[in-house]
This record gives structure tokens, sequence and C-alpha cells, in this order.
């Protein structure tokens, strides 16, 4: 099998999309604005220096939407679509994903975003499989704050890319992967496929790219 991975944040989006819904929640007065976007800018921050303490930031990240509960909170997904998301989605990047799904290859959405943000992400990009960071669930079905399984951060996207080989009855061996990331958070998953491709990469990731002599595309400048 022939597999395309995209990471989202600065790879296929030149925004970060986790980042945007919470500034798009303070924009809607769910959050307090100046202390929600101190923490939230805070986080972002330990995530460019690879520190991020994914646990507590998706805690942060999905109580606004968690107390409101699902109908209010997709109702909000679908604005924040409308009016961020959308104006973000770039030709290059759109052309990318086309490209290889001309070339009859599996696209595969792995991401460190929490699904609640991501799914209509992966489905407006025409991306049918997406791996990221699941959120646990009450036993009414809605979201705890909490993480499910192994999140898609770092050394877990190899993890989860794994489980979904494994679920497809497959292995590393029986696949052929070109992975497409910005961010030195996921080296381990940009050394285990074969064509690794830095995407309008961060400082550390463009110095191990041009050690490793691996392709650098940039694809947009930074927003």
């Amino acid at each position: 099998m022939k597999l395309a991975l995209f990471d989202l944040d600065h790879t296929l989006l030149p925004i970060d999309s986790d980042q945007s819904w919470g500034d798009y929640t303070i924009r809607i007065g769910w959050c307090d604005p100046t202390h929600f976007k101190r923490q939230n800018d805070a986080f972002y921050e330990d995530y460019l220096q690879g520190r991020l303490d994914i646990h507590a930031y998706v805690r942060f990240a999905t109580a606004a939407a968690v107390a409101r509960g699902p109908a209010v909170a997709e109702a909000a997904r679908a604005g924040f679509m409308q009016e961020v998301i959308e104006p973000a989605l770039r030709p290059a990047a759109l052309a990318l994903i086309e490209r290889h799904r001309s070339a009859g290859e599996t696209l595969v959405l792995v991401t460190a975003t929490h699904e609640f943000v991501t799914r209509p992400i992966a489905q407006r990009l025409g991306i049918p499989h997406l791996i990221a960071t699941e959120l646990a669930r009450d036993a009414q079905g809605w979201f705890t704050g909490e993480i499910a399984g192994t999140p898609a951060l770092g050394p877990g996207k190899v993890s989860r890319l794994q489980q979904w080989l494994e679920a497809q009855g497959l292995g590393w061996a029986d696949v052929d992967a070109t992975f497409y990331s910005d961010s030195r958070n996921d080296i381990p998953l940009l050394e285990k496929v074969q064509r690794p491709v830095a995407t309008n990469p961060d400082t550390v990731l463009r110095a191990h790219a041009q050690a490793r002599g691996w392709p650098i595309l940039e694809l947009f400048s930074p927003a």
C-alpha cells in the first residue's frame, strides 16, 4: 500500500487549528479573553519547543466545549470551519493532496490536534483517514476532557499509525509511505517512513532535514 501521510497545522494549513479554535472561543464569548489567551499561547509555545503536556492542554482546550454540550459546541465548530478554516485553505496544499489522491495513494491525516477540531477539517480536505488525539467520552457519549488511548504527539504518532496499520491487517513492511510535516515533534515518524518531507519546517526540523538530506517543501509563507 502506498500511503500519503500529512501533518495538519503549519503543514497543510498556515495556522495552528487547535490554537485558532481557542482564539475563536474567545471571540464567541466562551472564555475570558485575558486569562484564556495567555494560557493558550503558553501551551502553544510549549508545543513549539517540544515540551507540551498534551493531557493538561486537552483538558484546558476542551473545557468550554465540554461544558456547553454537543449541540452548542458543534454549532460553534461549524462557524469555526466557515470563518477560520475555509479562509486558511491554500491552493498549493490542496494540489499536493490531490496529486497523491490521483496517484491512487491512501491518504491519512496524522495530527496531534484532537478529533473534535480535526475531523471536519479532514473531511473538508477530502482525506478519508484521520489519526488524531482521541477524546474520552462519558456514558452519554460526550467528551470528558480527557484523552482516550495514546495521544498522536511525537512518538505517539508512530504508535498510533502502527495501530492503524494493524487494523488494516498490515505492518510497516507492507507499506510505502510519504510523510509531510513542519514540526520537530514529528521527527520520530519522519524517521520511520520511506519518504520524509520537511514541509514549511521549523528551525529544528529544517536543520535535521538538511543533515539527513531530506527534501524540504515550502507550500506557503508562515502565517
